[in-house]
Parts: C-alpha cells; structure tokens; sequence
C-alpha cells in the first residue's frame, strides 16, 4: 500500500495522486489518499473528486501505522539506508527539497509520501495512465460545453493569470509572487509570433483585473463563468486550447500538460517563485518555453 497525503489545491493535488500512483503501479499495489488535512482547513479542499482516478481514502490507523515511529535496531537501519530524518518513521517520507529526487522512483511499499512532487518526472513512465485517470467525469454541459466547441475551433491560446491568494495572502505571496505585465506581454507576442491568427482565451480567479490590466490586439474571451467549486471545468476547458501562456501556477501547468497536441506550444514564467533558493530545474518539461 502507498498512501500519499494530499495538501494545497487542484494542481498541488494531481501532482501528489500522479507521483503516488506511479509508484503504486509499478510495485503492483494499492494507492490510498489521505485528505485528512483537509478537515480543519478552510482555505482548501479535496478536489480530485470529480476525475477518473482510483478513489481509495485511507483511514486514520493506516495512516498512522505508516508514520509511527518506530524504534530498534531494525527500524534504525531502514532509517539509515533511507536516509530519512531522525523524527520520521522510516516508511514516512517526506521531500527533502522542491527539485526531482530519483530515489523516490525506487521506494519500496508500504510508504507514505508527503509532498508536492511537482516534477513530471515523477510519473512520465506512465504518462498514458495519469492521462487516463485524469479525464473528468462529470458531463460538460451548458456554457462550457459552448466554450469547448469554440475553443476546438479556432486557433486557440488559454492564458492564466493568477493573483487571488498570491496577493492577499502576505506568506503566500512572499513565496510565490506574480506573473507581472511584462510577462504576459512577453509571452503574447511571442506566441503571436509562432501562430498564425491567434486566439485567445483567459482563465483567471481575478477576472476583472485581468480585463482592466492586459493589453491583447487579437481576439480575446475572458472565461468567468465558472467559480471554485467547479474549477475543473476551467482546467478541462484550458486542456482543449491548442496552446498556453501560463502562470507560476500547478493549476495552469496541468492545464498545458493535459493537452495532448504534440505541436504545442507552452509559455511559462522563468522564475516560479518570489524566494531565489528553490531549484526549479525540474518543474517544467524541457519542450515548454521559459520567459
């Protein structure tokens, strides 16, 4: 059994559930969620409800019989070899730093992984899978099955603008920042530059900033319609763009990497985070362009 911790919202999830079951799927095992830090925290919630995933929830013993300490020689030496904080029962592993870490492909069972894994790395050996177990169930219906139909039928770029939390959260926004309007206007004309009649759709949980403050000369459709408890209907909606100018955001990554168009193209912020010492490197795939 995996049982990997969920924490953070849609993005920062679907990287937690992608890195647990890879690793459940190459040991032939089972993968549990634990949404327990969700009862007690208003900010966020469990959302991958509403996708095609292997909902199993562990209950409060299975996650403590994997991340008890345990104490003896034995529990020492796993400790060791593991590598793993004095303070951490050896089959609790937690991510030791933002940037890839090969060993946890290579994880024995019965682990709990507690992090955000944000490296398709990860799980890119079973990108089928993830792709699979990723498609939302429920129906498209109304507007956004209207915003799908056009989306399929222009040469489509979705555009994300995050600022909600990154702005009025001082702890968040000290980490993480803005995409500030030369970003945006750097990656509008450079995508203008690669594709031919270009337009655009934009996604953003401040929508009326985003229609006051970015300048687009081609045409534009500011997607509103939807709200936080339907937030996978935006995230299906920037999957079916054929290209992406997104954010320093989880949200906005899955939403280009959910594209499966191998011509792509992919925009996306050089500096991630408003803090210099984390490493980056890993966070977006080689193809995607950094500006």
């Amino acid at each position: 059994m995996i049982i990997v911790k969920l924490k953070g919202g849609i993005g920062n999830q679907m990287f937690q559930y992608a890195a647990g079951r890879r690793l459940a799927h190459v040991l032939g095992t089972e993968l549990k969620l634990d949404i327990s830090g969700y009862e007690n925290y208003n900010l966020r919630k469990y959302e991958l409800g509403s996708f095609n995933i292997l909902e199993n929830f562990a209950s409060p013993q299975e996650v403590k019989t994997l991340t008890s300490q345990k104490n003896g020689a034995l529990a020492g030496l796993v400790r060791c070899l593991l590598r793993r904080p004095k303070d951490l029962a050896p089959s609790h592993i937690r991510e030791s730093y933002f940037h890839f870490d090969s060993e946890i492909l290579n994880l024995p069972n019965n682990i709990y992984l507690d992090g955000y894994w944000q490296s398709e790395k990860y799980f890119n050996d079973i990108e089928d899978v993830i792709r699979k177990e990723f498609a939302i169930t429920v129906p498209q219906t109304g507007e956004n099955q209207k915003m799908a139909e056009l989306i399929s039928s222009r040469e489509s770029v979705s555009l994300h603008v995050r600022r909600r939390d990154y702005v009025s959260d001082l702890q968040t926004s000290k980490v993480h920042g803005t995409c500030g309007l030369d970003y945006y206007a750097r990656a509008i004309t450079e995508i203008c530059s690669m594709v031919d009649k270009p337009y655009f759709f934009v996604f953003s949980d401040d929508p009326e900033w985003s229609k006051a403050n970015l300048y687009i000369s081609h045409p534009v459709i500011f997607v509103d319609h939807n709200n936080a408890f339907t937030s996978y209907e935006d995230l299906r909606l920037m999957s079916r763009c054929r290209h992406h100018i997104i954010a320093n955001s989880s949200f906005s990554w899955w939403g280009a990497w959910l594209n499966p168009g191998s011509d792509k193209i992919v925009i996306a912020p050089e500096r991630w985070f408003n803090k210099e010492d984390i490493d980056t490197t890993d966070l977006l795939p080689e193809s995607w362009i950094r500006l």
